[in-house]
This record gives structure tokens, sequence and C-alpha cells, in this order.
């Protein structure tokens, strides 16, 4: 291997080095950020503090939302497991019982969730109100 090899290799294996720092660097930053929503099965088998803040997705269980002027109670389940939700607030459009919900919110007991935001779910075969026969 002659010198100018050697400078190649040399200034390859650096720039690899940093590119994998700097990765690194960026994955540590939004950590907090990266986040995938949990079903209440997965909430039930690992142990969360209290007061952590997640995200519940799930099915809303039928005949289970509450509604008292702007507090919604009702239940996320995945069919094996159930998780109380409460929120104050506006509900989107597309909330309903038996369709898909996230709720980002506090996990106040390991079975009760505070949530903060609502985003309601739909399936692949969604077509606006508007355009519907």
């Amino acid at each position: 291997m002659n010198a100018l090899q050697k400078q190649r290799f040399q200034l390859l294996f650096i720039s690899l080095i940093g590119l994998a720092v700097a990765a690194a660097l960026l994955l540590y930053a939004f950590r907090d950020d990266m986040n995938a929503y949990l079903t209440p099965t997965a909430l039930h088998a690992h142990a969360f503090s209290r007061e952590q803040i997640i995200t519940l997705g799930g099915v809303v269980k039928k005949n289970s939302v509450i509604r008292r002027g702007l507090d919604i109670d009702f239940i996320v389940t995945d069919f094996k497991q159930e998780i109380s939700v409460h929120y104050h607030g506006v509900l989107p459009d597309l909330f309903h019982e038996g369709k898909g919900v996230i709720a980002n919110g506090t996990l106040t007991t390991p079975r009760h969730v505070e949530a903060s935001t609502i985003l309601a779910k739909h399936d692949e075969n969604y077509t606006p109100v508007s355009v519907q026969p």
C-alpha cells in the first residue's frame, strides 16, 4: 500500500467514524420525539411509571363513551386488554365507537390515561363525506 492509498483509507475511516458519531448524536437528540404507540396489551405487559407520557393506540370500545360537556371518558381496547382514557376538549370528527384512535397523554394509573391529544384513525377504505354515495 503506497502513501496515497494509505491517506485515502485514513480519510475514509475518519469520515465513517464522523458519520457514525453524527448519527448517534441525532438519535440521542430526538429520543423523546421518536415514539411508537403502545397497545393496551403492551402497556399491561411492561411496567411504566406513573405520570409517564405515552402514546396509546387501539379501538374505542363500543358503548364506552361517556360525554359530560367537553369531558369525555372512553375505553381503548385491542380486544385483549382495555385502558380507560379521559380527555377534555373537542374530539376529531372521525372519532367513533368501534373505530381506531390514538391518545397522547399521561399514564396516571396502570389502567388510566389522561389524554392531552386525541387522533382518530380511519381505515384504508376512507372516503370523504362529500364523495360518499
